[in-house]
Order: C-alpha cells, then sequence, then structure tokens
C-alpha cells in the first residue's frame, strides 16, 4: 500500500559524524527494520525476519538488521528486478545499521560486514541460498585484518564470500573451490580448514577468486554495494530453485508466498577459540526429552555446523567451556519457550565470548517427539489441551505407527556379522532399501518403483530431491542438527547421520564399513532410533498402539474435542478388534461379500449361483446361514454395543466364480485332450453359468440392491443371520447396535422392497427367538440420483453411509481401475485436478452432491443418521468436509482411526487453532 511518509535514516560521514536525515516521500514500503516488526508478521518478514524482529523487541542479544519483505521478492520474481523504491529504502536502512554499529559499509578502515539469509513463511531449512561476510574486497580485508588484530580472521572471511557469493550470486561449481580447500589441506597435513596458516588462507583466497576470473569472465566484484544487490537477488531467484519447489510440492507449501531476504550485520564465530557458532533446541526434536539440545563448533561460521562436514560438540560442553556464556544462552532459550509457547530452533553466534542470537523458530521435530512435547507443554500448563490436539498433524500420527525393525531381527542379524557400523540416531524410525549414493539416481530408482538409502558423505540442499523420495537417509559426517538430520525430522524419514565408520566413495559409487564393501544398488537397512546400520533386510514390526501413551493421551484429548465419530470398516472380528483398539467408536461398513471368498465357504457360494432354481438356490443358502450367524456374531460380540453397519450382498456374482478366460482355456483343453469327461462336464456347466453372467460394465450391472430384488433369497438370508446373531448375542447378556444397509439404491422403490423384506425376516426371527432387539435400516448412496432424490429415500431410510469411492467414480464418469494408471496421476500433476479424488474428497463437485443428499434427507427425515465409509473417511482434508457439512461419523481402515480421530478434532477446533 502506498503511504507518504517522513523516511527516517542517520549517515555517518567518513569522520564518524551522525547526521539524522528526514525525506518525505510516496512509496511503497519494501524494506523494515527489525525494530518494526513481530512475530505477528510472518507474512511479510517471513519465519526468520518475525523470528529476529520478536527477539529485539523482547531485549535479547541480535545484531542489527532490516529484512526485504516477502512482497518485495514477489516483485522481484514477476519483473526481474527489484521493485522501484526498494534500493533507496536498502540504503537508508543500512544507514540506521551503520550508526547501530558503529562501522561502515565499504569503510577500509572500520568495515561493516553483511549477511543476507532467505526466510520464508514456513520454515524450508536449507532449501534457499544464503550468502555471508558482503562488503569484503582487497581493501577492507586490510581493515577488518587490522580492527580484529587477527589476519587469519580475515582472510578466512574472505575466502568464504568468495566461496560462497561464487556459487549462489555467479552460479560457479562448488566443487572447483572445495577441490582447492581440500588441495591445500592435504598439503599441509591437516584435515580442519582453521588449521591452515594465514598465508595458506591467503593463497586460497587468491586461487579462489581466479576460478571466479576464469568461470565468469569478471573479476570478483569490489563494490561493496554490488555485492549486497546481487546478493539479495541471488536470495529471491533461490525461491524458485529446484530444491525449494521440490521440499514445497513434498510439504505442501504454496509456491505464492515467496521469501524475505534479511540483511543483519556480521557476527563471527571464526575469530578463534573463544569464538563459535551452533545451533540448538530447547527440547530434544528426536525424542521431546525436556533438555536443551544442540551442537557448536569453535572457530567457524554458521554453515560449517549444517553442512556437516566438522564434527561439532554437544550444547552441554559449552559449559565446560564458557560457563557464562552457556547460562546466558541456556536463559535466552528458556525465555524463548515460554513466549512462544512451543519448542524453539535457535541459531547463535559467539564472538570473542559475547552471545549474538541470529534466528529463532518452531522446531520440526519428530513424531514422537511433536506427541511428547504437545502433552509435556499442556501440562506443565504452558499451553491448552486443544492447543496441543492442534499442534499435532495427521502425517506425525502415521509417522508414529510406521514399522519398526524386530529387536529379535537386529540381534540375529548382528550374530550373523551384518551389524556394519553405528552412527548418530538423528531421526527415528526403520528403513530398508537399496543403497544409492546421488540424488539423481534415487528419484530414477524410486520412480520405477524401488526403495532406496541414500548414502552421502554429507548432504546439502541440493539433494533434497532425493531426500524426499528415499525411505531413508546415512551420511558419514554431520551432527544431531547438520543438513541431513533437520531435514529428516522435519519429513518424517529415518536418518543415521555422522556415521564415521563408513567411508563413503562417490566416484565408485560405495562405502566400505566393518571390512565390508557395500556397493550401490545393494541392500541396507539402518535404524534411525538407535543409529545402527545392517547389510541386507531387517525384518519390521508394526508398533504397539498401546505402548505410544503419548498419543494415546493426545488422542483422548482430541475425543473429547470432536463432534465427528470415528468409525472403522471392519469384516471380520479380528478387524473390530483391531479398530477397537485404535479408538474406532464403531463400524461403519461390513462387507458380507468378503466373508464368502473364504476357502471353506467359497464353494457353497458357487453352488448357490449356480443352482438351476429357487429351492435349489435355497438349499446351498441354508448351508452359508449358520457360518454367516457366527460371523455376524464374532463383529457384534467383539463391538460389545458400539454400532455395526452391515451392508448386504454388493459385487456381482460373476466376481465369485473362475475367470471367464481361464474357465474357457480349461474347458477347451479338456475337450481336445478327451479324457475327466465328468470334470468337462461340470466345468462346461460352469462356463455357461460365468457367460450369463458376463458384463461389459459389471460396476454398472447387476450387483448391489439390484442383486438383492432379483434374488431376495440372498437377502433374506442374510438378514435372518444377522438378527438370528444379534438375538443370541442379547440373550447372554451381550448388548448388540445392528445397522443393515442396502448398497446402490437409485429410487426409493428398490428400498421400499428392501425394507418390506428386511422387516419381514426381522419380525419373523425375533418372533422365533422370542427376543426383542433394535436395529437400524439404512442405504448406501453412491450414485448422483440417490444424492439427488435423497429427500425420497430418506422417507425408507433411518441412515445414509456416503460410498464416496463409487460416488466419485460415478460423477467424475472416471473408472478409477483405468483412470489411476493411465491419466488420472498426469492430471493431478499438471495442475488439471487439485488431486487425486479418490484419495481426497472432490468438495467442488461430489460434495456438493453429499450436502444436498444431508439437507434433503434431513429435510424429511430429521433425525437421519449420515456418515461416509469410502476410503475419504481417513483423509484429514475430507474429514473436515465432513465435519462442516453435518455428519455423524466417518468410517475407514482400522489403522487410519489415530489420523481421523486427531483430523475430526482438528476440524472441530477450526481456524482460530490453524497457527498454534
Amino acid at each position: 500500500m502506498s503511504r507518504t511518509i517522513s523516511l527516517q535514516s542517520t549517515w555517518i560521514d567518513q569522520h564518524g559524524n551522525a547526521e539524522l536525515i528526514l525525506r518525505p516521500a510516496v512509496y511503497e514500503k519494501w524494506v523494515y527494520l527489525l525494530s518494526d516488526g513481530n512475530a505477528q508478521m510472518r507474512d511479510l518478514l517471513g519465519g526468520k525476519g518475525a523470528g529476529l524482529a520478536e527477539m529485539v523487541n523482547i531485549g535479547l542479544p541480535v545484531p542489527p538488521g532490516f529484512v526485504l519483505s516477502t512482497q518485495t521478492c514477489n516483485a522481484y520474481a514477476k519483473d526481474g528486478k527489484l521493485p522501484d523504491g526498494a534500493w533507496t529504502q536498502v540504503e537508508d536502512a543500512l544507514r540506521v545499521i551503520e550508526h547501530q554499529s558503529q562501522r561502515r559499509f565499504g569503510d577500509p578502515e572500520r568495515p561493516l560486514l553483511l549477511a543476507v539469509r532467505s526466510g520464508a513463511k514456513f520454515s524450508m531449512p536449507g532449501m534457499m541460498d544464503s550468502v555471508l561476510n558482503i562488503g569484503l574486497n582487497d581493501e577492507t580485508l586490510k581493515g577488518l585484518s587490522e580492527q580484529s588484530h587477527n589476519p587469519h580472521f580475515a582472510y578466512d572471511a574472505y575466502r568464504r564470500l568468495i566461496q560462497m557469493f561464487g556459487k549462489v550470486v555467479l552460479g560457479v561449481d562448488a566443487h572447483k573451490f572445495e577441490a582447492v580447500l581440500e588441495e591445500w589441506k592435504t598439503k599441509r597435513h591437516v584435515t580442519s580448514d582453521c588449521e591452515l596458516t594465514t598465508e595458506d588462507l591467503q593463497n586460497v583466497a587468491g586461487e579462489y577468486k581466479a576460478i571466479v576470473q576464469r568461470e565468469t569472465s569478471q573479476p570478483f566484484p569490489q563494490d561493496v554495494m554490488s555485492q549486497l544487490r546481487l546478493a539479495i537477488e541471488a536470495v529471491f531467484r533461490s525461491w524458485n530453485g529446484r530444491r525449494a519447489v521440490d521440499y514445497r510440492t513434498a510439504m505442501k507449501i504454496p509456491n505464492d508466498l515467496g521469501t524475505a531476504a534479511n540483511v543483519m550485520m556480521m557476527v563471527f564465530g571464526n575469530m578463534g577459540d573463544s569464538s563459535a557458532s551452533g545451533v540448538a533446541f530447547t527440547r530434544n526434536p528426536a525424542t521431546g526429552e525436556n533438555t536443551l539440545y544442540g551442537e557448536y563448533l569453535n572457530n567457524a561460521q554458521g554453515e560449517d555446523v549444517v553442512a556437516g562436514i566438522r564434527t561439532p560438540k554437544a550444547i552441554a560442553q559449552l559449559k565446560v567451556e564458557q560457563p557464562q556464556v552457556y547460562e546466558q544462552f541456556a536463559e535466552i532459550c528458556r525465555s524463548l519457550e515460554q513466549h512462544y509457547r512451543d519448542t524453539q530452533d535457535v541459531e547463535f553466534t559467539i564472538e570473542q565470548g559475547k552471545l549474538y542470537m541470529l534466528q529463532t523458530r518452531t522446531a520440526k521435530r519428530t513424531a514422537q517427539a511433536a506427541a511428547k512435547i504437545a502433552v509435556d507443554l499442556a501440562e506443565e500448563g504452558t499451553i491448552t489441551r486443544e492447543t496441543a490436539v492442534a499442534r499435532i498433524t495427521p502425517a506425525q500420527v502415521d509417522m508414529l505407527l510406521h514399522p519398526r525393525f524386530d529387536a529379535l531381527a537386529k540381534e540375529q542379524a548382528e550374530q550373523a556379522g551384518r551389524l556394519l557400523t553405528k552412527g548418530l540416531n538423528a531421526s527415528p524410525g526403520a528403513a530398508v532399501g537399496a543403497a544409492v549414493f546421488d540424488a539423481d539416481r534415487a528419484v530414477e530408482w524410486a520412480k520405477a518403483g524401488r526403495a532406496v538409502i541414500l548414502v552421502r558423505p554429507e548432504t546439502t540442499p541440493d539433494d533434497v530431491h532425493g531426500m524426499l523420495v528415499a525411505k531413508g537417509i546415512l551420511t558419514q559426517h554431520g551432527g544431531a542438527t547438520s543438513h541431513a538430520a533437520v531435514v529428516a525430522r522435519g519429513i518424517g524419514l529415518p536418518c543415521v547421520a555422522g556415521c564415521e565408520g563408513i567411508a563413503v566413495d562417490l566416484d565408485t559409487q560405495q562405502f566400505r564399513a566393518n571390512g565390508i564393501t557395500v556397493i550401490q544398488g545393494e541392500t541396507i537397512s539402518i535404524d534411525g532410533t538407535s543409529g545402527e546400520v545392517f547389510l541386507g533386510a531387517v525384518e519390521t514390526l508394526i508398533p504397539n498402539f498401546e505402548e505410544q501413551t503419548d498419543l494415546v493421551k493426545l488422542l483422548g484429548w482430541a475425543d473429547r474435542i470432536s463432534t465427528l465419530g470415528v468409525w472403522a470398516n471392519a469384516d471380520y472380528p479380528r478387524d473390530a478388534e483391531r479398530a477397537l483398539a485404535f479408538g474406532a467408536q464403531g463400524i461403519g461398513l461390513c462387507r458380507t461379500e468378503h466373508m464368502f471368498f473364504e476357502t471353506d465357504r467359497l464353494p457353497i457360494v458357487r453352488e448357490m449361483i449356480i443352482a438351476a432354481d429357487s429351492p435349489a438356490r435355497q438349499l446351498a443358502l441354508d448351508k452359508l446361514l449358520p457360518i454367516q450367524r457366527e460371523d455376524f456374531k464374532g463383529i457384534l460380540r467383539a463391538m460389545a454395543g458400539k454400532p455395526v453397519i452391515i451392508r448386504l450382498i454388493d459385487p456381482p456374482l460373476h466376481e465369485f466364480l473362475p475367470p471367464h478366460d481361464e474357465l474357457l482355456v480349461e474347458v477347451i483343453t479338456l475337450r481336445v485332450r478327451g479324457d475327466e469327461p465328468g470334470r468337462l462336464a461340470t466345468q462346461e456347466k460352469l462356463l455357461k453359468v460365468v457367460e450369463s453372467l458376463r458384463e461389459m460394465n459389471p460396476m454398472l450391472g447387476l450387483r448391489g440392491v439390484r442383486l438383492g430384488i432379483l434374488y431376495p433369497e440372498i437377502i433374506r438370508m442374510q438378514v435372518r443371520a444377522i438378527v438370528e446373531a444379534a438375538c443370541e448375542l442379547q440373550s447372554s447378556g451381550v448388548k448388540v447396535r445392528p445397522e443393515i444397509m442396502i448398497p446402490l439404491t437409485i429410487h426409493y422403490n428398490e428400498l421400499k422392497v428392501m425394507r418390506t423384506l428386511t422387516e419381514a425376516v426381522a419380525q419373523q426371527v425375533m418372533a422365533e427367538r422370542g427376543v426383542e432387539i433394535v436395529y437400524k435400516f439404512g442405504t448406501m448412496i453412491e450414485v448422483p440420483r440417490a444424492a439427488l432424490t435423497a429427500d425420497q429415500i430418506a422417507k425408507y431410510a433411518q441412515f445414509f453411509s456416503f460410498g464416496t469411492n463409487d460416488l466419485t467414480q460415478t460423477t467424475l464418469g472416471i473408472s478409477r481401475d483405468d483412470a489411476e494408471g493411465k491419466f488420472l496421476l498426469s492430471y493431478v500433476k499438471k495442475g488439471l485436478l487439485p488431486a487425486n479424488p479418490f484419495q481426497q474428497l472432490d468438495v467442488e463437485g461430489v460434495g456438493q452432491l453429499i450436502k444436498l443428499a444431508v439437507e434433503r434427507g434431513r429435510r424429511t427425515n430429521p433425525s437421519l443418521e449420515v456418515g461416509i465409509c469410502g476410503e475419504h473417511g481417513g483423509d484429514p482434508g475430507s474429514i473436515a468436509f465432513c465435519h462442516q457439512t453435518g455428519l455423524n461419523y466417518v468410517s475407514c481402515s482400522p489403522f487410519r482411526v489415530p489420523v481421523a480421530r486427531l483430523a475430526a478434532a482438528q476440524a472441530a477446533l477450526g481456524e482460530s487453532f490453524r497457527d498454534v
């Protein structure tokens, strides 16, 4: 928004005299001093800028700085240049920093050096670029050397600037710089950069400048204002770099947010042993333990810590080396966590014993840590239980239920000599896959359906596309705050980092460990919980849900918030028991036809299908009745009074018979051979039945209610089995709540016939048993006509269950089996559809039919119970829609029940809790 203001800045002349400038202007505000911002300005200042501004506001030691907003980035991306007025605002903000620091940018005597760092609204660790030590040139280098009395430090800073600026801004291959540095370390027989002499670093800087000249045909820029402008533009360009786009795609971060560019006075962790740079978390981001967790490096700049090229020290060691600084830092961490009411990820630098805070942001954490931290903060009184529930994502709940390695299998692997080594348990979980040594190949193999584990000396942001498709990450170097560890925790990948027991050779695409060579493509297993690395595959187990005590407690809180019930799809008593263990409040779909496929009953089902007349068919059904009755008793007993919706037979009968083509081949073979006349006659008879039942489009053919209309004997048998099972259980003191569901209704007349039939059978059974049970009668809404005429159908139904799988197919006119393998995923990738409609409910299309059916159905029957039982019942986005539409329940796979319970609670919490 344009506004007229008096722009105030302070100019410091070459003699150190300060002059206040007032300059009236009409302008768009592109640049903000840190003192002008706060934590609520993340949209505009990005997460890093807002965090820095908030730390300034609460009086923490933050270097002076300013922020070019995300709007500036978007304007730059649109026009390919900084917007009008932005550079003038940068110059004015720079004057303020010069006044605050008592240094001047480009001054050869008291040079001010700057860092330009990216920072979007949502944390994207390492995905965008930064440039440090801006403002160094051949002249200011001398001033920095004299001012610091440390020429070694000055040349180290200069070579870092040339290297980072060359890579990020000028596009020079980073390996060209790294090769020079490695050559000098090898020549001097040292392993660390800081062990090189001042003369060595001077030579390194000279060679770096020669690389820039050779690769760009231009000398390294000596004009400091050009350095600053080019660095800012490079940071803005990195928003649309490949790794940033890949990461946003994976994390579902919008592409139009833009990144801020944070410009700050440089503070130096590489000024000797009393200086350091580090990263820390106010609680352990892997386990959630309430202890300060982090790492630092003496005599290093920040990128050294996250790059993983040197093994850092644990933050506890700082208490020994610099106890006063440690206590100050620990107190700041405590205050930040209390201020933000959440675990913080902080970056800091110690410059010759003085502490500076360079970042605070909400910490990325593992699913295990997320659950524990949320529960602990709630029980400590820092946050409410509602906030705790809102803090966990459905994806994290899913991760907590992912497989882990079987302890016995690990022990056997170790005894067999397959334990290769042990590294840092950087991100928990079990991963098995083929070792792959570069990100591009990881993507290629993953697309081919191969599970891969990305193995690197250390990961960099350029590896993110490979990390996103891998099952796990293994690095030779790096610590718990290295790039690999932070990204892995953020996306829920198992990671073993700092595994110095392996020697990675990228040239030969292999690594050696424990005397064993592992070549690319060989299977390895990594345990991110213990840090162990095994040769070959190790068996996994599904975790015991009840042992996830923090998750169980959180979901208990969630259930008290939810207004939407979470039920499960279960076809057998074992499924029902599993669903109950996961917290299901009922069974929303029991598919009776699944029971027919069991080996002991399939022959009887086929006997029923090929029966010549109704009496013959009834004989077969009489054999099925006691089997079905026991099936229903098992599920009703397991649910002990919770609702159980039992869907009567749905699929076409041909699905219970052998495939036509296979049967035809067998008949022809028997005819040609001329033997086994008895079998030939049987198979010919079966072939005729199969041919009579064949359909061009079975999904829209003789199935569901239509099958019941033509073969009412089947419906009578199933209803009798349900009611007899309920009567027997109720007589023995077991509570029962059966609900009988008719599938695929398209017209109320169908349901009218089925309800009459059902009630007649139910009344007959209850009279025979002398027991009165309460049951409900309803239908599945699976085709558009049923949704549109829901007011008529509701006259004969006590409940609706939306079969969203078929409703999606019939509404979109898409066959799922055909579409997903041919064009549907391409549609999503090209943006023609926002998501796979069979995974996430098509709210604009299918959703409108559901809304209409609910409104019209309840207009006729105000007490109508409504739910969904398709796969969408376990999708968080679809669950939010169901809550908004006023459904009573969602039903999903037992394993998705915990996710659905959380999603239902978060839907009830609504918008006010989106960003807690």
